[in-house]
C-alpha cells in the first residue's frame, strides 16, 4: 500500500510524503524554490553558488563531515540546481532517515563558510563553467536558451558567467542563503518506508529557526519565444544541431499530449527522428528529442551530432518529419504506441522511492497537490486520436523552429542553417 501525507507547518514549510512500506530505502529532499530565474542582474550563478557553499561546512559539521555522515552509511547525498528551484537529496537504508534529515537541515538551514572556502569554491565553480564551454553537447542548451529567451530570466546560464561568478560577493551569497532559505519556499519531501508523523515531528525540530517570510525576488514573467537561429563556430570532433520549438508549460492541461509529441519525436529508438535519421540514413550516432517545460512556458528540442559534411541532409530529414506530422498528423496507432510508451515509463518509475519522491515535490510546487502516478495515467489514457492531432495543428509551431549549431565549419552552412523551412 502507497499512502501520501502532507502536512504544513506554523512556519511555512511543507512537508511532503509517501508510504513505500515493502521498500528498504527512503529518500529525501528539501527543494528550495529559488532558481536562476529569480536572480538579480550581475548575480547570474548565485543559486548554483550557494548549492556548491553549503558542502564546505556548517555551524555543526565540516565538508568531510558531511559527506561521511551518509556515505558512512552507504547511502548518498547530493545536489542540484536549476532554473526554478535547488534541491537537496540524499538516499538512505529505511533505518538512517533521520540522520539524512538532520544533514539535509543542517546544509539548508547552517552554512558556515569563511573568506578561504568562499575564494577557493569561486575558483572551482570558474573551472565548471570552463569545462562546460569544453563540453559542447552540453553547452549548446545555454546558447538556445540565449536565442530563444534572450534578455528574460530564463536565458540565463545556471552556473553563471565567468564575470558574475569573478564579482560575487560573500555578503551577497550570504544575504541570498538568508532570505531565499525561508520556510515559505522550502518543501521536505520523502518517499520509501517512512512514517509521516515521525518526519514531520523531525523537520519541525530541525527546521524551528526557520521563519515563515517569502523571500524578496524579481517577480517571475512569462518570456517571449524568439525563432531566430544562430551558427557558432567552434573546434571539435563533429557538428552540433539543436533546434526547439515552444510547447505548453508544466501546468497547462494539455502538457500530456506533449509528452506523446515529445516520444513520437525523439523519445526512443522507435521515434519517428530515429527511424528516419539514423536507422534509415545512417547520418549521425546520437539524434532525440527531448520535452523541458517551466511554470509559465516550455519546448521541445530536437538534437544531433553529425559530421560536418552530412549535416545538410540532417536537417532535411529532420524537417520533413515535422512537416510531415504537421500535415498528416499522428495516426491513432502511433497515439496508441507512444501512450503506452509514456505510461510504461510512468510506471516503472513509481517503484523507484527518488522518482516519487521527486514527483510529489514537483507537483507540490507547481499544483499545491499530489498527483498519483495512476491519475496522471488516467490522463494520459484519455488523450485519442483527434485530441492529439487537434494538439499538433495548435501547438506545432514549424515557422517557430529555433535553434543552434555548433561546431567546425559551421560558419559555411550559416545562410542555410537560418533558412532551413520547416
Amino acid at each position: 500500500m502507497v499512502r501520501f501525507k502532507k502536512t504544513v507547518l506554523s512556519n511555512g514549510i511543507r512537508v511532503v510524503s509517501e508510504l513505500h512500506p515493502s521498500s528498504r530505502a527512503v529518500s529525501l529532499g528539501v527543494w528550495v524554490e529559488v532558481g536562476t530565474r529569480d536572480e538579480k542582474p550581475g548575480q547570474e550563478g548565485l543559486s548554483h553558488f550557494i548549492e556548491h557553499l553549503v558542502f564546505k561546512g556548517t555551524r555543526t559539521r565540516t565538508a568531510y563531515q558531511i559527506v561521511r555522515s551518509l556515505e558512512a552509511l552507504g547511502g548518498e547525498l547530493n545536489a542540484y540546481t536549476t532554473k526554478e528551484y535547488t534541491c537537496y537529496h540524499a538516499m538512505v537504508l529505511k533505518n538512517h532517515w533521520s540522520t539524512a534529515m538532520d544533514v539535509l537541515a543542517d546544509l539548508t538551514s547552517n552554512m558556515k563558510i569563511s573568506a578561504r572556502d568562499f575564494k577557493l569554491e569561486k575558483g572551482v565553480i570558474l573551472q565548471e563553467i570552463a569545462m562546460a564551454e569544453d563540453n559542447h553537447d552540453d553547452i549548446i542548451y545555454d546558447h538556445l536558451h540565449e536565442q530563444i529567451y534572450g534578455r528574460h530570466a530564463l536565458a540565463k546560464p545556471i552556473l553563471g558567467s565567468v564575470k558574475s561568478i569573478a564579482l560575487m560577493k560573500m555578503s551577497q551569497v550570504m544575504e541570498a542563503y538568508r532570505e531565499n532559505y525561508s520556510g515559505r519556499s522550502i518543501i521536505v519531501s520523502a518517499a520509501g518506508n517512512i512514517d509521516h508523523a515521525e518526519l514531520v515531528t523531525a523537520v519541525e525540530h530541525l527546521f524551528r529557526s526557520k521563519k515563515k517570510t517569502r523571500r524578496k525576488t524579481l517577480p517571475r514573467r512569462a518570456p517571449r519565444w524568439s525563432a531566430g537561429r544562430v551558427a557558432i563556430e567552434k573546434d571539435g570532433e563533429q557538428v552540433h544541431c539543436l533546434w526547439a520549438f515552444p510547447t505548453v508549460s508544466f501546468r497547462d492541461r494539455r502538457r500530456f499530449e506533449s509528452y506523446i509529441l515529445n516520444a513520437a519525436l525523439g523519445g526512443g529508438m522507435t521515434s519517428r527522428l530515429y527511424q528516419a535519421v539514423r536507422e534509415r540514413k545512417g547520418l549521425v550516432y546520437n539524434i532525440h528529442s527531448m520535452l523541458s517545460t517551466y511554470e509559465d512556458s516550455g519546448m521541445i528540442s530536437i538534437y544531433a551530432g553529425a559530421e560536418l559534411a552530412k549535416v545538410r541532409e540532417v536537417g532535411e530529414v529532420v524537417a520533413r518529419e515535422i512537416r510531415k506530422i504537421k500535415k498528416k498528423g499522428i495516426p491513432r496507432s502511433d497515439v496508441e504506441l507512444f501512450k503506452t510508451q509514456v505510461i510504461g515509463a510512468i510506471l516503472l518509475g513509481s517503484d523507484d522511492v527518488e522518482n516519487r519522491m521527486s514527483s510529489l515535490a514537483a507537483n507540490e510546487m507547481v499544483f499545491g497537490r499530489s498527483k498519483s502516478p495512476e491519475e496522471v495515467v488516467e490522463e494520459i489514457r484519455a488523450i485519442d486520436e483527434d485530441r492529439m492531432n487537434e494538439f499538433l495543428q495548435e501547438r506545432l509551431q514549424p515557422e517557430k523552429m529555433a535553434g543552434v549549431l555548433l561546431g567546425p565549419g559551421v560558419n559555411e552552412l550559416a545562410t542555410w542553417w537560418k533558412e532551413l523551412e520547416f
